[in-house]
């Protein structure tokens, strides 16, 4: 009887040491992949943050038409070869509104046609200062309209910001950053200034990888936006512009409406 007794203790003992480990090893396992899950979002986050206080290290596809530049207006040319016009006809309707961790971006939809050739609006983000110099002068922001077109091809329409009036289309956005919502940005139109006159060279993305042969079009007429809107947005990005890069022998355009 006594042999029985020891048995069933010794068994429960077993028992009980075996679900004991089973549950630490759960415990730690849970741990393992809490940390890893952190560590995986941390990694995305860092991936997304671009160091613009130290650019040299950036990821570069060797080339001599980076952007952004400084536009000298006595030295632009006049288009003369084709009519140059553009028509935009952006959505309302946006995709998501992201704080991607370099820029607001704002995954939008609808078209352009730029000097009768098609292109589909991909997305838009903002600068501070601007990316783009007029004669050696900053404007306080500029935002970046990305449109593709079927073949590939990249046409960016940059359009400056200065401080103004208040942009109801320029505070949707804001608006939607801090609710994390999607809302429609139903006054889009009114960061794009009515009268298209731009200038036109051939450069880069300013972001990594820093591809050429993207086609730009900088509007020269800036849009304002209010000292409280522009100081919202360096509250979450003070300088995210790229450093100025070199003409070396390219030839910019002017057109004017």
């Amino acid at each position: 009887m006594k042999k029985k007794i020891w048995l069933s203790i010794a068994i429960s003992g077993v028992l009980l040491m075996s679900t004991a480990c089973s549950t630490e090893k759960q415990a730690t396992d849970g741990t393992k992949d809490k940390q890893q899950t952190e560590q995986s979002t941390e990694k995305k986050v860092d991936e997304g943050h671009l160091d613009y206080s130290d650019q040299k290290d950036w990821e570069f596809t060797a080339g001599k038409m980076q952007s952004p530049i400084d536009i000298p207006t006595n030295k632009t040319e006049k288009m003369t070869e084709d009519t140059g016009t553009i028509q935009l006809e952006y959505g309302t309707d946006i995709t998501s509104v992201e704080n991607n961790g370099h820029s607001i971006e704002v995954t939008d939809g609808g078209s352009a046609v730029i000097n009768g050739r098609h292109f589909n609006l991909a997305q838009f983000h903002f600068h501070a200062e601007s990316e783009h110099t007029i004669d050696g002068k900053h404007f306080p922001m500029e935002a970046h309209f990305v449109n593709k077109a079927q073949s590939g091809r990249i046409a960016v329409i940059g359009v400056f910001f200065k401080e103004g009036k208040e942009n109801k289309g320029f505070q949707e956005v804001l608006d939607d950053v801090t609710d994390e919502k999607n809302d429609p940005i139903t006054d889009l139109d009114e960061m794009i200034p009515a009268n298209k006159s731009y200038y036109h060279y051939l450069g880069s993305l300013t972001t990594p990888p820093l591809i050429e042969n993207v086609e730009w079009y900088v509007m020269k007429n800036p849009i304002e936006v209010s000292k409280e809107q522009i100081a919202s947005f360096k509250k979450l990005y003070a300088h995210n512009n790229r450093e100025i890069q070199p003409l070396n022998d390219r030839v910019v355009l002017e057109h004017g409406e």
